[in-house]
């Protein structure tokens, strides 16, 4: 397994099982994405579209349950490399958003604080906010309100970490700490 962090906001990720790239950069929200997982793609772009970051995601592998995982992996690493542990950023973010019978609420700090607390009915998409959360480095929140679709509670739950994540990352005059800049490194 290797990561490889092209550039701010670019990750490349290979394993014996996947090959993740992935590009994020704020922008207008537009999205190009190829997992062959359709409706993750379908997460994707609704999640460029409502953050306003512009994505692009190339992922092959041998299992869906992989490329599912590994392409949050790699978002996460991503957004972690773009916000700079909340350095400049306004950090909080929370939206509520409706989508018939789904109501969802996502709250993120992405401050360097890895943590997440929610409950998506899909094992496969509470594993993707989980992995993704753990490695933006980010505490995440994603509380369902009500829903009995769930294709809505998902597609909900990407549109509110969207709108989320633009506030969070929109730039701030100071560091939105009391510590001052949140970050380390290996040396």
């Amino acid at each position: 397994m290797s990561a490889r962090v092209a550039g701010a906001g670019d990750v490349v990720r290979k394993t014996r099982e996947t090959t993740v790239r992935v590009s994020v950069q704020r922008g207008t929200g537009t999205a190009t994405v190829e997992t062959s997982v359709p409706f993750l793609d379908h997460m994707l772009m609704t999640l460029a579209r409502y953050s306003g970051l512009d994505l692009r995601v190339e992922a092959h592998g041998d299992l869906r349950h992989h490329i599912i995982e590994d392409v949050a992996i790699v978002m996460g690493d991503a957004l972690r490399a773009l916000s700079g542990h909340g350095r400049g950023i306004a950090r909080y973010g929370d939206r509520t958003v409706p989508m018939d019978d789904a109501l969802v609420q996502v709250v993120i700090d992405v401050g360097g604080r890895s943590y997440y607390e929610g409950a998506l009915p899909s094992t496969m998409y509470e594993h993707w906010m989980r992995s993704f959360a753990t490695h933006a480095g980010a505490t995440l929140h994603v509380l369902v309100h009500r829903g009995r679709d769930r294709h809505h509670v998902i597609e909900a739950a990407f549109k509110a970490l969207g709108f989320a994540l633009a506030q969070a990352l929109r730039e701030a005059d100071d560091v939105m700490s009391t510590k001052g800049a949140v970050w380390s490194r290996v040396e």
